[in-house]
Protein backbone atom coordinates (compact mmCIF):
# COMPACT_ATOMS: atom_id res chain seq x y z
CA UNK A 1 0.00 0.00 0.00
CA UNK A 2 1.78 3.24 -1.24
CA UNK A 3 -0.70 5.84 0.24
CA UNK A 4 -2.08 4.24 3.02
CA UNK A 5 -3.92 7.45 4.45
CA UNK A 6 -4.90 9.02 0.79
CA UNK A 7 -2.69 11.92 1.53
CA UNK A 8 -1.83 14.27 -1.96
CA UNK A 9 1.63 13.50 -2.20
CA UNK A 10 4.25 15.51 -2.68
CA UNK A 11 4.65 14.51 -6.70
CA UNK A 12 1.62 15.34 -7.62
CA UNK A 13 1.69 18.75 -6.07
CA UNK A 14 5.20 19.61 -7.57
CA UNK A 15 3.97 18.13 -11.17
CA UNK A 16 0.43 20.62 -10.65
CA UNK A 17 -2.18 17.85 -10.24
CA UNK A 18 -3.04 19.35 -6.83
CA UNK A 19 -5.13 21.52 -8.42
CA UNK A 20 -8.60 23.09 -9.40
CA UNK A 21 -9.95 21.29 -12.60
CA UNK A 22 -10.97 24.61 -13.92
CA UNK A 23 -7.15 25.31 -14.10
CA UNK A 24 -6.41 21.98 -16.20
CA UNK A 25 -9.37 23.24 -18.48
CA UNK A 26 -7.61 26.59 -18.29
CA UNK A 27 -4.64 25.11 -19.88
CA UNK A 28 -6.03 23.18 -22.46
CA UNK A 29 -7.87 26.09 -23.65
CA UNK A 30 -5.16 28.24 -24.16
CA UNK A 31 -3.07 25.62 -25.61
CA UNK A 32 -5.61 24.79 -28.07
CA UNK A 33 -5.61 28.74 -28.85
CA UNK A 34 -1.88 29.25 -29.63
CA UNK A 35 -2.23 31.46 -26.22
CA UNK A 36 0.26 31.90 -23.23
CA UNK A 37 0.60 35.44 -22.24
CA UNK A 38 3.35 37.25 -20.46
CA UNK A 39 1.67 37.69 -17.14
CA UNK A 40 2.28 39.92 -13.19
CA UNK A 41 -0.02 37.75 -10.76
CA UNK A 42 -0.42 39.07 -7.18
CA UNK A 43 -1.21 37.38 -4.08
CA UNK A 44 -3.14 39.75 -1.97
CA UNK A 45 -5.81 39.13 1.13
CA UNK A 46 -6.51 42.82 0.97
CA UNK A 47 -6.27 45.46 -1.55
CA UNK A 48 -5.64 48.51 0.48
CA UNK A 49 -3.73 48.40 3.99
CA UNK A 50 -6.68 47.76 7.03
CA UNK A 51 -4.37 48.16 10.11
CA UNK A 52 -5.21 44.38 10.88
CA UNK A 53 -1.95 42.51 10.85
CA UNK A 54 -1.54 38.94 9.79
CA UNK A 55 1.46 37.38 10.15
CA UNK A 56 3.20 35.61 6.51
CA UNK A 57 4.65 32.69 6.09
CA UNK A 58 4.50 29.55 4.08
CA UNK A 59 7.46 31.54 1.86
CA UNK A 60 9.60 27.88 1.71
CA UNK A 61 7.32 25.62 0.13
CA UNK A 62 6.31 27.75 -2.37
CA UNK A 63 9.88 28.75 -3.44
CA UNK A 64 10.05 24.92 -3.54
CA UNK A 65 6.99 24.72 -5.72
CA UNK A 66 8.11 26.87 -8.01
CA UNK A 67 11.89 25.96 -8.59
CA UNK A 68 12.54 24.86 -11.68
CA UNK A 69 9.78 27.18 -13.26
CA UNK A 70 10.72 29.82 -15.86
CA UNK A 71 9.52 32.14 -13.38
CA UNK A 72 10.38 34.97 -11.66
CA UNK A 73 8.74 35.48 -8.09
CA UNK A 74 9.05 37.86 -5.16
CA UNK A 75 7.57 38.07 -1.65
CA UNK A 76 7.32 39.42 1.75
CA UNK A 77 10.65 37.63 3.82
CA UNK A 78 9.25 34.95 6.35
CA UNK A 79 7.46 35.68 8.95
CA UNK A 80 6.95 39.32 7.98
CA UNK A 81 3.75 41.16 9.48
CA UNK A 82 1.74 42.45 6.90
CA UNK A 83 -1.75 44.09 6.67
CA UNK A 84 -2.86 44.79 2.93
CA UNK A 85 -1.48 45.18 -0.60
CA UNK A 86 0.89 41.94 -2.31
CA UNK A 87 2.76 39.69 -0.26
CA UNK A 88 3.84 37.74 -3.75
CA UNK A 89 4.82 38.72 -6.96
CA UNK A 90 4.91 36.25 -9.82
CA UNK A 91 6.40 37.04 -13.56
CA UNK A 92 6.34 34.96 -16.67
CA UNK A 93 4.50 32.56 -18.87
CA UNK A 94 1.63 32.18 -17.91
CA UNK A 95 1.21 28.29 -18.56
CA UNK A 96 4.91 28.00 -16.33
CA UNK A 97 1.97 28.43 -13.10
CA UNK A 98 -1.04 28.07 -13.89
CA UNK A 99 -2.15 24.91 -12.30
CA UNK A 100 -0.06 26.12 -9.56
CA UNK A 101 -2.52 28.49 -8.03
CA UNK A 102 -4.33 25.94 -5.87
CA UNK A 103 -1.31 24.88 -4.29
CA UNK A 104 0.31 28.11 -3.91
CA UNK A 105 -2.44 29.54 -1.65
CA UNK A 106 -2.44 26.25 0.58
CA UNK A 107 1.12 26.78 1.18
CA UNK A 108 0.15 30.63 2.02
CA UNK A 109 -3.33 30.53 3.65
CA UNK A 110 -3.34 28.09 6.19
CA UNK A 111 0.55 28.14 7.91
CA UNK A 112 -0.03 31.73 7.99
CA UNK A 113 -3.53 31.68 9.98
CA UNK A 114 -1.44 29.06 12.60
CA UNK A 115 1.38 31.36 13.09
CA UNK A 116 -0.84 34.88 13.60
CA UNK A 117 -2.71 32.86 15.82
CA UNK A 118 0.39 31.30 17.33
CA UNK A 119 1.87 35.04 17.87
CA UNK A 120 -1.85 36.13 20.15
CA UNK A 121 -0.61 33.29 22.70
CA UNK A 122 2.90 34.42 22.49
CA UNK A 123 2.00 37.88 23.38
CA UNK A 124 -0.15 37.33 26.06
CA UNK A 125 2.03 35.77 27.94
CA UNK A 126 5.22 37.39 26.91
CA UNK A 127 7.78 36.34 29.67
CA UNK A 128 5.96 33.11 30.61
CA UNK A 129 7.25 29.66 28.66
CA UNK A 130 4.34 29.07 26.04
CA UNK A 131 3.99 25.84 23.93
CA UNK A 132 1.96 24.43 20.94
CA UNK A 133 0.30 21.63 21.97
CA UNK A 134 -2.69 21.44 18.99
CA UNK A 135 -0.86 18.79 16.93
CA UNK A 136 -3.85 16.47 17.55
CA UNK A 137 -5.96 18.64 15.88
CA UNK A 138 -4.71 18.42 12.35
CA UNK A 139 -4.06 15.71 9.44
CA UNK A 140 -0.70 14.03 10.45
CA UNK A 141 0.78 15.09 7.41
CA UNK A 142 0.60 18.82 8.44
CA UNK A 143 2.02 18.61 12.08
CA UNK A 144 5.20 19.53 11.23
CA UNK A 145 3.69 22.96 9.25
CA UNK A 146 1.91 23.80 12.64
CA UNK A 147 4.90 23.42 14.78
CA UNK A 148 6.76 25.26 12.39
CA UNK A 149 4.35 27.89 12.35
CA UNK A 150 4.25 28.29 16.49
CA UNK A 151 8.38 28.14 16.42
CA UNK A 152 8.12 31.09 13.96
CA UNK A 153 5.47 33.02 16.29
CA UNK A 154 8.10 32.55 18.94
CA UNK A 155 6.66 29.89 20.83
CA UNK A 156 9.15 27.90 22.57
CA UNK A 157 8.34 24.35 21.68
CA UNK A 158 6.12 21.82 20.85
CA UNK A 159 4.86 18.13 21.28
CA UNK A 160 4.55 16.51 18.20
CA UNK A 161 7.57 14.09 17.67
CA UNK A 162 7.57 13.66 13.47
CA UNK A 163 7.45 16.85 13.49
CA UNK A 164 10.46 17.70 15.59
CA UNK A 165 12.61 15.26 13.16
CA UNK A 166 11.23 17.15 10.14
CA UNK A 167 12.26 20.89 11.46
CA UNK A 168 15.24 19.57 13.63
CA UNK A 169 14.18 20.26 17.05
CA UNK A 170 13.50 18.34 19.66
CA UNK A 171 9.74 17.86 20.94
CA UNK A 172 8.65 18.12 24.86
CA UNK A 173 6.06 16.61 26.76
CA UNK A 174 5.54 14.65 29.95
CA UNK A 175 2.62 12.90 31.32
CA UNK A 176 -1.25 12.50 29.71
CA UNK A 177 -4.25 11.37 32.00
CA UNK A 178 -3.41 7.72 30.66
CA UNK A 179 -0.51 7.33 32.53
CA UNK A 180 -2.59 8.17 35.51
CA UNK A 181 -5.51 5.85 34.52
CA UNK A 182 -3.19 3.07 33.83
CA UNK A 183 -1.87 2.88 37.57
CA UNK A 184 -5.26 3.84 39.11
CA UNK A 185 -6.56 6.13 41.97
CA UNK A 186 -4.89 6.32 44.93
CA UNK A 187 -1.38 5.41 43.52
CA UNK A 188 -0.94 8.62 42.02
CA UNK A 189 2.28 8.53 43.50
CA UNK A 190 3.53 5.26 42.17
CA UNK A 191 3.09 6.75 38.80
CA UNK A 192 5.35 9.53 39.18
CA UNK A 193 8.14 7.50 40.79
CA UNK A 194 7.71 5.12 37.50
CA UNK A 195 7.74 8.10 34.98
CA UNK A 196 10.94 9.90 37.47
CA UNK A 197 12.74 6.24 37.31
CA UNK A 198 11.52 5.73 33.28
CA UNK A 199 12.53 9.04 31.69
CA UNK A 200 15.68 10.69 30.95
CA UNK A 201 17.58 12.72 32.89
CA UNK A 202 16.91 15.64 30.50
CA UNK A 203 13.35 15.35 30.26
CA UNK A 204 11.99 17.51 32.98
CA UNK A 205 9.92 16.53 35.89
CA UNK A 206 6.40 17.82 35.30
CA UNK A 207 3.69 16.00 37.46
CA UNK A 208 0.29 15.73 35.76
CA UNK A 209 -1.61 16.87 39.04
CA UNK A 210 -6.08 17.11 38.17
CA UNK A 211 -6.57 13.75 37.46
CA UNK A 212 -8.25 12.02 40.46
CA UNK A 213 -8.18 14.94 43.08
CA UNK A 214 -8.12 18.37 43.39
CA UNK A 215 -5.40 19.97 42.03
CA UNK A 216 -4.09 21.38 45.39
CA UNK A 217 -3.99 17.99 46.90
CA UNK A 218 -2.25 16.26 44.10
CA UNK A 219 0.14 19.13 43.67
CA UNK A 220 1.22 18.37 47.39
CA UNK A 221 1.67 14.64 46.71
CA UNK A 222 3.63 15.21 43.66
CA UNK A 223 5.91 17.83 45.94
CA UNK A 224 6.04 14.64 48.58
CA UNK A 225 7.02 12.09 46.42
CA UNK A 226 9.21 13.75 43.91
CA UNK A 227 11.06 15.48 46.37
CA UNK A 228 13.51 18.61 44.73
CA UNK A 229 13.16 16.16 41.80
CA UNK A 230 9.97 18.01 40.98
CA UNK A 231 10.68 20.65 38.14
CA UNK A 232 6.69 21.72 38.50
CA UNK A 233 3.03 20.75 38.48
CA UNK A 234 0.94 20.83 35.01
CA UNK A 235 -3.12 21.42 35.79
CA UNK A 236 -5.22 20.23 32.77
CA UNK A 237 -8.44 20.79 34.48
CA UNK A 238 -11.56 20.30 32.02
CA UNK A 239 -13.17 23.92 31.60
CA UNK A 240 -16.56 22.36 32.44
CA UNK A 241 -14.85 21.82 36.45
CA UNK A 242 -12.80 24.77 36.41
CA UNK A 243 -14.14 27.07 38.18
CA UNK A 244 -12.19 30.19 38.86
CA UNK A 245 -9.09 28.75 37.17
CA UNK A 246 -7.11 31.19 38.51
CA UNK A 247 -7.78 31.22 42.25
CA UNK A 248 -7.03 27.60 41.49
CA UNK A 249 -3.62 28.06 40.31
CA UNK A 250 -3.03 30.74 43.11
CA UNK A 251 -4.22 28.39 45.95
CA UNK A 252 -2.18 25.77 44.21
CA UNK A 253 0.73 27.82 44.35
CA UNK A 254 0.30 29.51 48.36
CA UNK A 255 0.46 25.67 49.31
CA UNK A 256 3.81 25.16 47.61
CA UNK A 257 5.06 28.28 48.83
CA UNK A 258 3.89 27.38 52.20
CA UNK A 259 5.67 24.39 52.35
CA UNK A 260 9.01 25.99 50.82
CA UNK A 261 8.97 24.61 47.56
CA UNK A 262 9.11 27.75 45.68
CA UNK A 263 10.76 26.01 42.98
CA UNK A 264 7.89 24.49 41.87
CA UNK A 265 6.41 26.06 38.18
CA UNK A 266 2.78 25.77 37.76
CA UNK A 267 2.28 24.80 33.91
CA UNK A 268 -1.49 25.18 32.78
CA UNK A 269 -2.71 23.20 29.38
CA UNK A 270 -6.62 22.60 28.20
CA UNK A 271 -8.27 25.16 25.48
CA UNK A 272 -6.00 28.05 26.85
CA UNK A 273 -5.90 30.96 24.16
CA UNK A 274 -4.89 34.58 24.81
CA UNK A 275 -8.20 35.89 26.45
CA UNK A 276 -7.71 33.08 29.29
CA UNK A 277 -3.89 33.07 29.26
CA UNK A 278 -4.51 36.85 30.29
CA UNK A 279 -5.41 36.76 33.28
CA UNK A 280 -3.52 33.75 34.43
CA UNK A 281 0.17 35.35 33.44
CA UNK A 282 0.77 36.65 36.49
CA UNK A 283 0.08 33.61 38.58
CA UNK A 284 1.78 30.45 36.33
CA UNK A 285 4.66 29.78 34.79
CA UNK A 286 3.32 28.74 31.48
CA UNK A 287 1.41 27.33 29.26
CA UNK A 288 -0.04 24.90 26.53
CA UNK A 289 -1.72 26.15 23.60
CA UNK A 290 -3.52 23.75 20.86
CA UNK A 291 -7.01 24.68 19.69
CA UNK A 292 -6.23 28.23 19.83
CA UNK A 293 -3.73 27.66 16.94
CA UNK A 294 -4.86 24.64 14.77
CA UNK A 295 -8.16 26.31 14.82
CA UNK A 296 -7.39 29.46 13.89
CA UNK A 297 -8.91 31.05 10.65
CA UNK A 298 -6.88 30.57 7.44
CA UNK A 299 -5.73 33.58 5.44
CA UNK A 300 -8.21 34.01 2.60
CA UNK A 301 -5.54 34.85 0.40
CA UNK A 302 -5.96 35.66 -3.23
CA UNK A 303 -4.00 35.39 -6.34
CA UNK A 304 -4.45 38.02 -9.17
CA UNK A 305 -2.98 38.98 -12.64
CA UNK A 306 -2.41 42.13 -12.58
CA UNK A 307 -0.59 42.75 -15.87
CA UNK A 308 -0.62 40.94 -19.00
CA UNK A 309 1.79 41.45 -22.04
CA UNK A 310 3.20 44.89 -20.32
CA UNK A 311 -0.69 45.99 -19.83
CA UNK A 312 -2.20 47.01 -16.55
CA UNK A 313 -5.51 44.77 -16.32
CA UNK A 314 -7.82 43.64 -13.25
CA UNK A 315 -11.30 42.02 -12.08
CA UNK A 316 -13.97 44.31 -10.48
CA UNK A 317 -12.70 44.92 -7.08
CA UNK A 318 -8.91 44.53 -7.65
CA UNK A 319 -6.25 46.88 -8.62
CA UNK A 320 -4.17 46.60 -11.96
CA UNK A 321 -0.75 47.30 -12.11
CA UNK A 322 2.28 46.14 -10.56
CA UNK A 323 2.68 47.47 -7.19
CA UNK A 324 5.38 47.50 -4.29
CA UNK A 325 4.10 47.45 -0.38
CA UNK A 326 6.53 49.17 1.97
CA UNK A 327 6.95 49.47 5.62
CA UNK A 328 6.34 53.15 6.75
CA UNK A 329 8.73 54.86 9.77
CA UNK A 330 4.98 55.21 11.71
CA UNK A 331 4.67 50.99 11.75
CA UNK A 332 1.94 50.89 8.87
CA UNK A 333 1.92 49.73 4.97
CA UNK A 334 2.02 51.76 2.03
CA UNK A 335 0.40 50.41 -1.22
CA UNK A 336 2.13 51.58 -4.67
CA UNK A 337 2.37 51.30 -8.40
CA UNK A 338 6.06 49.80 -8.48
CA UNK A 339 6.68 52.10 -11.34
CA UNK A 340 5.41 55.08 -9.35
CA UNK A 341 6.89 57.25 -6.18
CA UNK A 342 6.97 55.20 -2.76
CA UNK A 343 6.79 57.06 0.09
CA UNK A 344 9.47 59.71 1.39
CA UNK A 345 10.23 57.39 3.94
CA UNK A 346 9.79 53.55 3.85
CA UNK A 347 11.53 49.73 2.63
CA UNK A 348 10.43 48.13 0.19
CA UNK A 349 9.08 44.89 1.74
CA UNK A 350 9.09 42.27 -1.74
CA UNK A 351 12.10 40.45 -2.07
CA UNK A 352 13.89 38.06 -4.61
CA UNK A 353 12.61 34.16 -3.70
CA UNK A 354 12.71 33.01 -7.50
CA UNK A 355 14.68 33.87 -10.36
CA UNK A 356 14.76 32.05 -13.67
CA UNK A 357 13.65 29.10 -11.73
CA UNK A 358 16.49 28.84 -9.28
CA UNK A 359 15.58 29.51 -5.09
CA UNK A 360 17.66 32.80 -4.39
CA UNK A 361 16.71 33.33 -0.77
CA UNK A 362 17.87 31.20 1.98
CA UNK A 363 15.48 30.22 5.05
CA UNK A 364 16.29 30.09 8.30
CA UNK A 365 13.90 29.84 11.05
CA UNK A 366 15.58 31.30 13.72
CA UNK A 367 15.84 34.74 11.75
CA UNK A 368 12.16 34.22 10.99
CA UNK A 369 11.03 33.93 14.53
CA UNK A 370 13.03 36.71 15.31
CA UNK A 371 12.04 39.45 12.41
CA UNK A 372 8.25 38.53 13.42
CA UNK A 373 8.29 39.04 17.04
CA UNK A 374 10.49 42.13 15.96
CA UNK A 375 7.76 43.17 13.70
CA UNK A 376 5.10 42.46 16.15
CA UNK A 377 6.36 45.17 18.12
CA UNK A 378 7.04 47.85 15.37
CA UNK A 379 3.30 47.81 14.35
CA UNK A 380 1.83 47.34 17.33
CA UNK A 381 0.42 43.60 16.95
CA UNK A 382 -2.80 43.29 19.20
CA UNK A 383 -2.65 46.89 20.60
CA UNK A 384 -2.76 47.39 24.08
CA UNK A 385 -4.59 43.87 24.65
CA UNK A 386 -1.45 42.09 24.79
Amino acid sequence: MSNPFGTVPPEAILAGEATDAYFERTRATLEHADKNPHVVAEVTADQFPTGHFDVFTGVKDVATLFEGRNVDVDALPDGQLFDGGPVLRIEGPYLEFAELETSLLGFLSQPSGFATAALEARLAAPDSLVLSFGARHVHPSIASTVERAALLAGLDGFSHVAAGEILDREAGGTMPHALMFCFGEGNQAEAWTAFDEAVGEDVPRIALVDTFWDEKSESLLAAETLGEDLDGVRIDTTSSRRGDFRHIIREVRWELDARGREDVDIFCSGGLGPDSIRPLRDVADGFGVGSHITGADSVDFSLDIVEIEGEPISKRGKLSGVKDVYRTPEGGHHVALADGDGPDEGDSLLEPLVRDGDIVREFDLDDASERCLEDAEAVDFGGKDT
